[in-house]
């Protein structure tokens, strides 16, 4: 919710310009290598690891595992940050090479990627941080530290911005600011919360700590976990950098477009998909450690049934009410009217893939537990050759939404795939009850579609840009309304929230 108000702030504030585009080609650059190392093939590789040593061998050996993994994964980070920004003009050039047409915007990115990259080391550490807490069934800290990145962006945008214009320095310079201070602070709340599990990590500083560490079993074991890891995740991020590079070469403002888009898409993502997947991971993780297969399967089918209850009314939302939403969200100061229509042809394409996108999150977990990374690995790069083919095709005809549409289509694809691999080799079958479920999640989705249909054409969404107040509460009371019709549909048919109450 405060990702929302942040992106709200910088829509206003900054519009959709070259500029945008420039911040938002910086920014990427730190948080695909986050992605490819922290929260992305080495959470992956060290959750299931770690959990299966608590488990297995107690929570002191489990200790000095921890220990060996900082150090290592802190020497990582530091010599990745120092060459990150060394390396800058050459990442900046892969990721966006159109952006030289403007000069003033190219060099902008140079110097926003130099002073963010080292970002990635602050979210390694939060990742490793994270990764404990979690196994430990501590996911409060853990799922409030965004929030922190969020609040200092938010600062940067309404007080630092303004500040720098005064002094002659473009205003959107203290967003960069905002991105170092909030990753500072997110590694400096998870501090506490170890402390008092006694589970801080100590990191060696001396090359003997550093050679012990990666002489680890355990630590080797996640480096060999984290190889076809880095691929699977690799696959993803080198479609967001293709998908980004074909964007700077399109009309200016489309990497913005595509970026307001992708926020207001991740925001049921990561309510939905990423607090399932932090949830089940070392849930099923332990599971597959003692050999409770009836556990392992029993979570997951809870699992995918709540992306179905709620996915499914957001995935007809977005495809339905997109326009409404991003004018409601976006359409102030700076933002036009033209933004509120290029961001919504995006969204549609985002809204088609939503429910493989949060499925994914729920489905990947399951290979992981096993420490079986190969195999989404496999798919994932299949899937990247099948959104490129589509981008081929999309991208002539829908310019930069159908870049949006490859990656909804892509989703699908992936999270079918998964579910079929699952159900192939026995490790998940769908427990008894899912016809009836289903067929009450599509009449409650059909009937909220509906709804949305009439609310979107009946109301003048763009018309009020001067009367906030007006769509505010407009949105406010479509959405209760919407909540009323969707939840009252399932519970006349029959089904009770009670059920999905697990301890």
């Amino acid at each position: 919710m405060t990702g929302l108000a942040r992106e709200l702030l910088i829509a206003s504030t900054f519009g959709a310009s070259a500029l945008t585009d420039a911040f938002n080609v910086a920014f990427r650059i730190p948080n695909l290598f986050r992605r490819l190392f922290a929260e992305g093939a080495f959470s992956q590789a060290f959750v299931p690891v770690l959990a299966a040593s608590k488990a297995q061998q107690g929570e002191q050996a489990t200790r000095e595992v921890i220990d060996h993994v900082a150090t290592v994964l802190a020497w990582a980070v530091l010599a990745l940050s120092l060459l990150g920004v060394l390396a800058a003009p050459v990442l900046v050039w892969a990721m966006a090479s159109g952006l030289q047409q403007n000069s003033h915007a190219y060099g902008a990115a140079l110097e926003m990627t130099r002073f963010m990259f080292p970002y990635i080391a602050f979210m390694s550490l939060v990742a490793l941080s994270a990764g404990i807490l979690n196994t430990w069934r501590r996911f409060a800290v853990p799922a409030a530290t965004p929030i922190l990145l969020n609040l200092c962006m938010i600062a940067a945008a309404w007080g630092l911005a303004p500040w720098l214009g005064q002094k002659g320095v473009e205003p959107i310079m203290a967003l960069p600011v905002g991105v170092m201070l909030g990753g500072a602070l997110q590694l400096a709340v998870q501090i506490p919360a170890l402390r008092r599990l006694g589970l801080l990590p100590r990191i060696g500083v001396g090359f003997q700590a550093l050679k012990q560490a990666v002489s680890d079993p355990a630590t080797r074991r996640i480096a060999s976990l984290m190889l076809p890891a880095l691929l699977g995740v690799g696959v993803a991020q080198i479609s967001l950098l293709i998908n980004t590079q074909i964007a700077s070469h399109l009309a200016p403002g489309s990497v913005s477009w595509l970026t307001y888009a992708d926020r207001l898409m991740e925001f049921p993502t990561a309510i939905l998909g990423v607090a399932l997947g932090a949830v089940l991971m070392p849930q099923l993780a332990a599971a597959r450690a003692t050999g409770d297969s009836q556990a392992y399967g029993a979570m997951l089918d809870w699992g995918l049934r709540l992306v179905l209850l709620l996915a499914l009314p957001c995935a007809a939302a977005l495809l339905t009410f997109s326009q409404p939403l991003v004018a409601t969200l976006y359409h102030y100061g700076a933002f036009t009217d033209k933004d509120v229509q290029q961001t919504t042809l995006a969204l549609t394409g985002y809204g088609v893939g939503l429910l493989g996108l949060v499925a994914i999150k729920v489905l990947a977990p399951g290979f992981y537990a096993s420490q079986d990374i190969q195999t989404p690995v496999r798919i994932a790069v299949v899937v990247l050759c099948a959104t490129q083919v589509l981008n081929f095709f999309l991208v002539p005809w829908l310019s930069h939404a159908g870049l949006a549409w490859s990656i909804g289509l892509g989703a699908l694809l992936n999270a079918a795939w998964l579910l079929m691999s699952l159900m192939r080799k026995g490790s998940y079958q769908p427990l008894a009850g899912w016809g009836l479920f289903a067929l009450r999640v599509l009449l409650a989705t059909a009937l909220l579609t509906g709804f949305l249909i009439y609310a979107a054409q009946y109301l003048p969404w763009l018309a009020w840009r001067q009367e906030a107040g007006w769509r505010l509460a407009a949105m406010a009371g479509v959405l209760v309304a919407s909540g009323i019709v969707y939840f009252g549909c399932l519970w006349l048919s029959g089904l009770r929230w009670q059920s999905f109450v697990r301890r």
